[in-house]
């Protein structure tokens, strides 16, 4: 059994508990944003999409982190290849959130379709292998049912929307194991 640094699993934590609060942030937003009908430029919008944004950013590090602490478990490429998807993914989201914040940048540049679609998907491909992953190498980090809940997450917001507040709860939960101390 591969030893890991308890130093190394404590760098998790924080990334592991504030991603998935930061998006259940933006899903409560979005809800009081849509209260009037209406959803798009006002505060709800601006601070739930500032929340959003700063989630996505969290999951960046939180995909490094898991990274570089599987990283002595072996198999580099595949650690490697699912941490740059989450990245590239990440940069997807963020370019998106950027246009939904500031509408003028549209003039400026114009997000690719493959963005919309890619971006999301690597996103979430690349988190899960790393999930995954953890739970093949160190049982104890995470177990099994952890990237399974984060799935059933993803899917929930990828479905409907409307199902944000529920799916940023169940992926809250799936990762906290990663965010208790050990």
């Amino acid at each position: 059994m591969t030893v890991i640094d308890r130093r190394d699993t404590a760098s998790l934590r924080l990334p592991a508990l504030a991603a998935p609060l930061l998006l259940l942030v933006y899903a409560l937003f979005r809800v009081a944003d849509g209260l009037d009908g209406d959803r798009g430029n006002g505060w709800a919008w601006d601070v739930g999409h500032v929340a959003f944004g700063l989630g996505i950013l969290c999951f960046a590090v939180l995909a490094v982190r898991l990274r570089g602490v599987l990283l002595p478990a072996g198999l580099r490429a595949m650690l490697e290849t699912a941490a740059a998807a989450t990245l590239l993914g990440a940069a997807g989201f963020l370019w998106v959130i950027g246009y939904d914040l500031f509408p003028g940048l549209e003039e400026v540049a114009v997000i690719p379709g493959p963005v919309f679609v890619l971006g999301p998907v690597l996103f979430e491909l690349g988190l899960l292998a790393l999930l995954v992953r953890a739970v093949v190498v160190r049982p104890r980090l995470l177990p099994a049912w952890s990237p399974a809940l984060v799935l059933v997450g993803f899917v929930a917001i990828a479905v409907n929307l409307d199902l944000l507040p529920l799916g940023a709860t169940l992926v809250l939960v799936g990762l906290l194991p990663l965010a208790r101390r050990r």
